[in-house]
């Protein structure tokens, strides 16, 4: 970064930046700047024209006088403020075709390696403002074509071998850093398939994992956890990647510093959130799950809830994705006194967190829910499933009176956005029965299939004292083990293949065997 801070001060200097410059081509430049109308083809053409003048003036200085840098300072200052012009274009989209045809990418993406950093930090500006959201939502077929451009063009290894070379000790460079996140994020918005591709090419993730495990908080470290979180959500292919090079145990040390502290601010309580759905969505693919297991995540997330401090309800969310499908960490839940920390919640005792984004208490009860349906499908035998089963017996069966009253809530909400449904097909229309179900689905469907799951398993269990629990609660709420059965049954019949048709066989298996008892 050989002339960074010389070249600053030098900008603001009239003298400096028009020297050898056609001053009436800065002219009207400067008056397409003041005026987003005005940008056109033939402004456009002259800013790219000027631009690569400056950028080829600029080469040739640097190899003429490579040892004397106040030889090529001028052609920089120029050259920044071409790329400062062509910030314009931003406002003018429908033009990103033009811009593709007059060859500028390429040159844009040498810049990106240019020896003064200030340069290549002018790029990066440059590029975040042509790929900003706003301008996408506007003009969605330009962009798309200006983005396939720079991606043939190598833009993902020119953005992030830029970004490793980033001194972030200087405050300048600091700030590239997040324009260079969020041009990253741009991109992806523009074309999802960049998030696989960008892991794929780069070391980008390398990058934000060792962003992670810097203990000290920054608003980089945060935008680091959000681009993570993004890499992560749709793609399985980054989850393992992320698994091989020990990320599990990376973001279970970093949400580790907050097991018995808050976030001292609201963007810090941001970036835990975000480690937290990164963490969640780690926790897909099965070698997570027992990477997890081993790095005793099982035990973290439980003396996180213990302390109930603002992470109380994340480490819910994580214990739930952790041991659906995965008996191991079912099972680790059991022995490590999970059920003990877990049933209170299940039973409504949920403590208040100051989060500003809290999570509802409603969602905390549907993933208790389905954390329970976890472990009945988890423990299947022994000491453990006694242990469990014994917890729906003690105090007076309450946790099966929480049950039904679990069963009744969401019951009704369904049978109140299936009436909404029907009304809705009468006023002509039309809904098929796929998007009907992922309707009543969102209304809370899904969470009672899951307790009527539960119930199921209660059922199965031989236990005369709970089944005669469960009958008499029915028969209180004026139901029948048919009304039960109709939605096990309407469970069984959706069932997807996901996890290959063998899984799918197997759980439609499990599901017949409860209809069948009840």
């Amino acid at each position: 970064m050989d002339l960074i801070h010389t070249t600053k001060r030098k900008r603001d200097s009239d003298e400096a930046i028009t020297n050898g410059i056609d001053l009436s081509l800065l002219e009207e430049i400067e008056k397409s700047q003041h005026s987003i109308e005005s940008v056109d083809i033939k402004t456009l053409k002259k800013l790219v024209l000027s631009f690569e003048r400056r950028f080829h003036e600029n080469i040739a200085a640097r190899l003429k006088f490579p040892e004397n840098p106040e030889k090529f300072a001028d052609s920089e200052i120029e050259l920044h403020q071409d790329i400062e012009n062509m910030k314009i274009l931003a406002g003018a989209p429908e033009l990103y075709p033009e811009l593709i045809n007059l060859n500028a990418v390429p040159s844009l993406m040498d810049l990106l390696n240019h020896d003064n950093t200030d340069i290549s930090i002018d790029v990066v500006s440059l590029l975040q403002d042509l790929t900003d959201e706003d301008v996408y939502d506007e003009n969605d077929e330009p962009v798309k074509m200006l983005v396939d451009c720079l991606l043939e063009n190598n833009v993902l290894e020119c953005l992030v071998n830029n970004l490793l070379r980033l001194n972030e000790s200087d405050p300048d460079e600091v700030s590239a850093v997040y324009s260079t996140l969020t041009t990253i994020e741009n991109l992806i918005e523009v074309k999802p398939a960049v998030a696989e591709l960008v892991c794929e090419k780069t070391k980008l993730l390398r990058w934000i994992v060792g962003k992670i495990k810097v203990r000290e908080f920054d608003s980089n470290k945060q935008y680091a956890s959000e681009i993570l979180a993004i890499l992560l959500q749709t793609s399985v292919a980054n989850q393992k990647r992320l698994g091989q090079m020990n990320g599990v145990d990376v973001i279970l040390q970093a949400v580790a510093m907050y097991k018995s502290r808050d976030p001292k601010s609201l963007d810090e309580e941001e970036m835990v959130e975000n480690l937290f759905d990164c963490l969640c969505c780690m926790l897909m693919p099965l070698e997570n799950k027992e990477r997890f297991l081993k790095a005793e995540g099982v035990e973290l997330m439980i003396i996180i809830m213990n302390q109930k401090k603002l992470c109380y309800g994340s480490a819910i969310r994580a214990l739930d994705f952790a041991m659906t499908n995965y008996p191991p960490a079912c099972e680790r839940f059991v022995d490590v006194m999970g059920l003990k920390t877990a049933f209170p919640a299940f039973m409504g005792k949920i403590p208040t967190t100051k989060n500003k984004k809290k999570r509802s208490k409603e969602e905390l009860e549907e993933r208790l829910i389905s954390l329970v349906a976890s472990l009945f499908g988890g423990v299947l035998r022994g000491s453990r499933r006694e242990r469990l089963l014994s917890k729906f017996v003690e105090n007076e069966f309450e946790k099966i009176d929480r049950l039904m009253e679990l069963y009744m809530r969401y019951a009704n909400r369904v049978k109140e956005e299936s009436e909404r449904l029907d009304e809705l097909e009468l006023d002509d229309l039309e809904m098929d029965e796929d998007e009907k179900y992922n309707r009543k689905l969102e209304s809370g469907l899904y969470s009672l299939q899951l307790i009527a799951v539960i119930l199921g398993h209660l059922w199965t269990s031989d236990h005369p004292r709970i089944r005669s629990r469960i009958e008499l609660l029915l028969k209180q709420q004026k139901l029948t083990k048919k009304d039960v059965k109709n939605v096990l049954q309407e469970y069984h019949d959706n069932i997807g293949d996901l996890d290959g048709p063998d899984e799918k066989e197997k759980a439609q298996l499990k599901i017949q065997r409860f209809i069948a008892a009840l």
